[in-house]
């Protein structure tokens, strides 16, 4: 199998590269681990991980620097059903829309809801007491507990988070799990053959090795 990371300038490509290459040893099968940049190298992908960092504005940007690279990846993941992991800015860009400093910005659009900072959500009794970013450790509260990717994760894990910014959903049932902070934020959403985490499963020491070895061994 090819498990296909796209490279694209986020920046922690390095560390999600290797908590991948650590859950596939762990899985037992000869999977290749790959760096992604075009969107020929991600035809040949048999699942898709989308890592980002930083600002939703620059990620969109720098995946559609990539000639076709958007497209492709629409068609593998909605019409291919390619099973498909976004992790946090990766994560936000598949809302319609994301707001940074005053603008709108069109994301991918395959999860409905809209990505708003973290300071216009959390209640104003709570904002004081909260630092935005949100940045350490969390527990996860599973939703779908059933859910392949999160059966062997134990109820309550804890997992890494660094955010100022949180999808807020449209459909409830997108929802598979979230953290508490100040706001119910999701932190792990998903729909048929996508899935995308807020928190860093690379940072989440062995909550996050045990999670991307679900992932890897996921078909939906």
């Amino acid at each position: 199998m090819n498990i296909g990371i796209i490279d694209y300038g986020s920046g922690n490509l390095h560390s999600v590269h290797n908590a991948v290459r650590h859950a596939a040893a762990e899985t037992n099968r000869d999977d290749h681990i790959l760096r992604v940049t075009t969107a020929a190298e991600l035809a040949a992908c048999d699942q898709i991980i989308l890592p980002g960092v930083g600002h939703f504005a620059d990620c969109i940007a720098g995946l559609a620097a990539v000639d076709g690279l958007i497209e492709t990846l629409n068609e593998l993941v909605q019409e291919k059903a390619r099973p498909f992991l976004g992790i946090c800015v990766g994560m936000q860009l598949l809302a319609d829309t994301g707001t940074e400093g005053g603008k709108t910005i069109a994301g991918l659009g395959w999860i409905p809801g809209q990505v708003k900072h973290l300071a216009g959500l959390i209640p104003t009794g709570d904002a004081a007491s909260l630092k935005i970013p949100h940045m350490g450790w969390n527990h996860l509260h599973q939703h779908q507990p059933e859910h392949a990717v999160l059966a062997n994760l134990p109820a309550q894990t804890q997992v890494y988070f660094v955010h100022s910014y949180m999808f807020e959903l449209a459909r409830s049932s997108d929802c598979l799990a979230s953290a508490s902070y100040g706001v119910d934020i999701p932190a792990l959403i998903g729909r048929d053959n996508v899935l995308a985490t807020q928190f860093h499963p690379e940072k989440s020491q062995q909550a996050g090795q045990i999670f991307l070895a679900g992932f890897l061994r996921w078909r939906p």
